[in-house]
């Protein structure tokens, strides 16, 4: 039996193919619904080894060791299995992400996008890798590579486009990226990854009315979606530059935060919002103990070195000294493992977790010495420029504070011309 692309299934029957191809066609659109569809394809058949692969993955791409062992076990059922090339592949990559070889994972997916351009899981997840690892010109690329091989007739070509159009935006091209992404949501406005793309132009480019609007506009992305958080973070950013605090604090208390999210991904968000305020000067009164609490559960971790830089900004805003001492005990460990989080915390993490303590407790020059150790190599421990955008912003408040003022009109100048450049592409 075959899927929606034309490459064969094992152990697939009739109602598992349907519920299969509903819970990837739900994945290409972040619906959270994906893994209750993945898990009901399982109980129709579950010899179904693309559904213990998607399993997997979408437990995979939290970034939480937590979410480790039950990928684990949906791998071990499928490798137990008769598979094909295609989804042997598949297995290779899980277990070499489970085994914290990030970078290898990514390559195995990438080799496989090449010989089976259809397979939009692998070129999903793949993308993913990429964001994880800051690696822009593989978000590109990868992408880039199989687009001439897709029409718009095939199933989830939006997708495409919405994956290309981030690459692009990643990689400077604000044009094409803006024209990719409007596409795919003139085909799909469910895409919420084409929704966020947009959002990155917008934002880069500091198009603020244009980005309120394009957020407002399409309501679609912000029901049961894996994105919600982080595209009303998106729309957060441009209340926040246009100095509308409250707002922006109206959504944090309501769909960045209000539902006390435990997930990594958005507890990133919550914590980069928080901070961009203090940065800002307003008072965000007792918000991060209840960030700083959800945190807590992934404390000791050390699984991914953007999440702790994060979870460090909740810890130590809000004096949670005995958290931080376990991130701290945790983040050493990690350096010392033969997996790629040892580089991203080794290289950027620890000493970005060090700058956020020292502005904290106000030992500002300390952290100018840290963060512009790292600020140029950044990009090695994951997330977008927009993201990563939080180390200069925290780089001028530090020069500022102690007293190295020409530094901080330096790195000013350096960030209106960039800014400027932007908006001129």
């Amino acid at each position: 039996m075959k899927d929606a692309h034309g490459y064969q299934l094992t152990g697939c029957n009739n109602e598992a193919q349907a519920l299969l191809d509903q819970s990837l066609a739900q994945f290409r659109c972040l619906h959270t619904a994906s893994l209750a569809t993945t898990e009901a394809a399982l109980h129709a058949s579950p010899e179904l080894v693309m559904g213990h692969i998607l399993h997997a993955w979408l437990y995979l791409l939290g970034t939480e060791a937590a979410a480790v062992p039950v990928a684990q076990g949906a791998l071990e059922r499928a490798r137990a299995l008769p598979h094909n090339d295609r989804e042997g592949r598949h297995l290779q990559a899980l277990a070499l992400l489970i085994d914290g070889h990030w970078h290898a994972a990514g390559r195995t997916l990438e080799d496989l996008s090449i010989e089976y351009p259809h397979d939009l899981l692998a070129l999903q997840a793949g993308h993913q890798l990429d964001f994880f690892t800051g690696d822009a010109r593989m978000l590109r690329d990868r992408i880039a590579r199989v687009l001439p091989d897709w029409s718009p007739e095939l199933p989830g070509y939006h997708a495409l486009l919405g994956l290309y159009a981030f690459g692009l935006e990643e990689t400077g091209d604000y044009r094409l990226a803006e024209r990719f992404g409007r596409e795919a949501i003139a085909l799909q406005p469910d895409d919420a990854w084409a929704q966020h793309a947009v959002a990155h132009v917008l934002e880069m480019q500091g198009r603020r009315e244009e980005g309120i609007a394009w957020m407002r506009g399409n309501p679609a992305w912000q029901q049961d979606n894996m994105l919600a958080v982080h595209n009303w973070w998106h729309l957060a950013l441009h209340y926040l530059e246009q100095g509308d605090a409250d707002t922006v604090l109206a959504l944090f208390d309501g769909p960045v935060n209000g539902h006390h999210s435990t997930l990594a991904l958005e507890l990133i968000d919550a914590s980069s919002l928080l901070w961009r305020l203090q940065l800002g000067g307003v008072d965000v009164g007792e918000r991060w103990a209840g960030v700083a609490e959800r945190w807590a559960a992934m404390a000791a971790d050390g699984n991914y070195a953007f999440n702790d830089f994060h979870a460090a900004m909740a810890f130590a805003s809000s004096g949670r000294g005995d958290l931080l001492g376990q991130l701290r005990e945790a983040q050493q460990r990690a350096c010392h493992r033969d997996d790629d989080n040892a580089r991203f915390t080794r290289e950027v993490g620890a000493p970005g977790v060090e700058a956020v303590v020292a502005f904290v407790e106000g030992k500002a020059a300390h952290c100018v010495d840290l963060l512009r150790s790292i600020r140029n190599q950044a990009q090695l421990f994951g997330g977008s420029h927009a993201q990563r955008d939080l180390l200069d912003q925290t780089l001028i408040a530090a020069a500022r504070q102690s007293g190295q003022h020409s530094l901080a009109r330096a790195l000013q100048r350096e960030r209106t011309l960039l800014s400027e450049q932007r908006r001129m592409q």
